[in-house]
């Protein structure tokens, strides 16, 4: 059995701050006999002294301020729970993931996160970035809640809501310092064959992991996300598709080169997506929030 009580926390800290018994009565509406004795047992059960009185006025001593320096953090801890409990039986989550495709930024929707905290601000917010067929399968492996720009089709199976928020356009690019800058046909299979492709690898852990625009036996090299396959194409180390958004000012600027190819990719669409099951009240807000016609292009801006 626990020698320290929330109470008998509560007490010290307000005699603290007070300076006195007689003060943190006042406060906690509690008679002085009260206060006295709970210092009293705590100390006697703690076989240490907490405070040492100096008439009407107290001081804490070492003991005694180790443990309300702790204390204070389960208090805290404890009017958390009290909030988070009220919250769950008020249909607020406690704890609410987003998932995002590694593509997208987590910072383009600093907004929104802002707007939420002040609405919802007990509970806890948290994002993961998976790709590729991985997003989904963090949905559907309830590792995440809400998955915010998810690429292609969902897997087959049902079990989840999906929103198509828009579609991804892909260019297919190489550095204006790569062999494959100056040929002037349309890029052939027998063209690519001969050089390096930049790929980003499926995070999936269970389901298939996609493969897109990869020809038999093609040399390689796999990175985590949209991002690193951008860098590595502007530095001239291999070839591939990029969302057009990405690569847009680095064509602009003459440091990526669009190549036409005989496969080009079709453009991709990019959803929003829930389970079917109860939704609480943080995701439906985040759900009616995300339903905006200019969500995508947000998504793209930490690009800009």
């Amino acid at each position: 059995m626990f020698r320290i009580s929330l109470d008998a926390l509560l007490i010290l800290d307000a005699i603290d701050r007070l300076g006195s018994f007689a003060a943190a009565g006042n406060e906690l509406y509690k008679v002085p006999s009260t206060i006295s004795y709970t210092v009293s047992k705590l100390e006697q059960d703690l076989g240490v002294k907490v405070f040492e009185r100096l008439g009407p006025k107290v001081a804490i001593t070492k003991a005694g301020s180790e443990l309300l320096k702790e204390g204070r953090h389960l208090l805290k801890a404890a009017s958390d729970l009290e909030h988070r409990v009220r919250r769950v039986a008020s249909g607020w989550e406690t704890e609410l993931t987003i998932g995002m495709d590694s593509v997208f930024s987590p910072t383009s929707l600093i907004h929104d996160v802002t707007e939420f905290c002040k609405v919802a601000d007990l509970t806890r917010l948290k994002f993961s970035q998976e790709t590729l067929s991985g997003t989904w399968e963090a949905l559907l492996d309830r590792r995440v809640d809400l998955l915010v720009g998810a690429a292609g089709e969902g897997p087959s199976g049902g079990g989840y809501h999906s929103h198509l928020i828009g579609y991804m356009d892909f260019v297919f690019v190489v550095s204006r310092n790569h062999p494959l800058a100056s040929v002037i046909n349309v890029l052939s299979k027998a063209d690519l064959s001969q050089h390096l492709a930049i790929t980003v690898s499926d995070s999936v852990r269970k389901m298939q992991p996609r493969t897109v625009g990869l020809l038999f036996g093609q040399n390689t090299l796999a990175v985590s996300n949209m991002r690193a396959k951008y860098e590595y194409q502007l530095a001239g180390m291999g070839f591939g598709f990029l969302p057009e958004p990405i690569a847009r000012q680095a064509i602009a600027s003459g440091l990526l080169v669009v190549k036409e190819v005989e496969e080009p990719r079709k453009p991709e669409p990019i959803y929003l997506a829930w389970r079917t099951e109860e939704v609480g009240a943080g995701l439906t807000w985040w759900i009616d929030k995300m339903k905006n016609p200019h969500l995508l292009d947000r998504l793209w801006s930490s690009f800009n």
